[in-house]
């Protein structure tokens, strides 16, 4: 971590620091390694060894604001930079220091005066449903949150289980790839032809989840659904613009994947409080592995009652219930915060501004129809 925050200050990547508790042993580096540090008077306090170390290596008693405190380190040692009196007042100070940053030119991508959307990001709690089974248009969300609720859908009779098109965030031209039903071939060819279009032009993609996956069974393999799907999956794991995801509703199996999960790394991943994210839904997991753990059984010559199979059954699916839930996931790490959804419009409009200060790479290949 240290060494990163090196190659980052060497990069010309300012860093600011708010010590807001005791930085102890190798975590005094983090802010000592900063460009700016901010320490609170009384609470924080920055010391390769603590009062305790101290006391045991050295048999010197002396308390934590002596030894590294705010005082210490602003007019003494001139470790840190600021003293301030309270948390609130130090994340101000960090804001006003961020401020006087150099501001550097952001990735050109195309713009236009901001303006709210027309429908009321409000309706969003009557749009969506209160059961992740349950469907619902997402050209009505796409109305609550770009600009103007004015949305150009790419290819509109065709795969219709995935909404494509282009709108405004926050001035911003984004593509947007939504879903309205599990994927089939159709769906995905469209959104490969519409991901290359937008990384040709420059376009930001955001991808907001509502797939249970990609349709399954033997007309769809003769049709081509995992070829289809592959191509798709490849085209996102290329593009060359900033990607975004948000967990609308339910975001299961190769759907996840198409869809730029965490696992695809979009620039920021956000999730909806009732969201779920699993290779498979909790109910279809439980019939799934309930039927090959009973055929194990059967093969070592044991035939489970009907209670046995219903209790496992059910452990499988509590188990995949607290594994899916949008909480469990965000404590792995596996998003970016959960949002309320009403918040989302302007999350992504602060994500979008922090990702075009990065320059896109090199495009790699041309378009190709697929």
């Amino acid at each position: 971590m240290f060494y990163s925050q090196c190659r980052l200050s060497a990069a010309g990547v300012e860093q600011v620091a708010v010590a807001m508790g005791h930085c102890t042993a190798g975590g005094a580096y983090v802010p000592t390694l900063s460009d700016y540090s901010i320490m609170v008077r009384g609470s924080s306090g920055v010391f390769l060894g603590g009062p305790p170390l101290v006391k045991a290596a050295t048999g010197e008693d002396i308390s934590a604001a002596e030894l590294g405190g705010a005082d210490v380190h602003t007019r003494i040692s001139g470790t840190a930079d600021y003293a301030v009196d309270s948390e609130s007042q130090g994340i101000a100070l960090a804001r006003e220091i961020v401020g006087t940053l150099r501001r550097r030119p952001k990735q050109a991508v195309d713009t236009r005066e901001p303006e709210a959307p027309y429908y009321d990001p409000d309706e969003l709690y009557g749009i969506i449903p209160d059961d992740i089974k349950k469907q619902f248009d997402m050209r009505e969300v796409i109305a609550r949150l770009v600009d103007g609720s004015l949305f150009h859908e790419y290819k509109p009779d065709y795969g219709t289980t995935l909404v494509c098109g282009y709108a405004y965030l926050w001035g911003y031209k984004i593509g947007i790839l939504a879903n309205n039903g599990v994927l089939f071939s159709e769906a995905a060819e469209k959104a490969t032809n519409f991901m290359e279009l937008c990384d040709r032009d420059g376009v930001p993609l955001l991808f907001l989840h509502n797939i249970t996956g990609f349709m399954i069974g033997r007309d769809y393999e003769h049709r081509g659904i995992t070829k289809d799907g592959a191509k798709m999956i490849m085209v996102q794991s290329n593009v060359r613009v900033p990607k975004f995801s948000v967990l609308c509703h339910a975001s299961f199996g190769a759907g996840n994947y198409g869809m730029a999960g965490r696992g695809y790394e979009p620039r920021f991943l956000f999730a909806w409080p009732h969201s779920q994210c699993a290779t498979m839904g909790a109910e279809q997991a439980a019939r799934t592995l309930s039927q090959i753990k009973i055929a194990a059984l059967a093969r070592e010559g044991k035939q489970p009652d009907p209670a046995e199979i219903q209790a496992i059954h059910d452990q499988i699916q509590h188990d995949y219930n607290h594994s899916n839930s949008v909480y469990y996931q965000t404590s792995e790490l596996r998003d970016d915060g959960v949002l309320d959804m009403v918040d989302t419009r302007n999350a992504l409009g602060v994500a979008l501004s922090a990702a075009l200060n990065a320059p896109f790479a090199e495009r790699q290949q041309g378009i190709l129809r697929i």
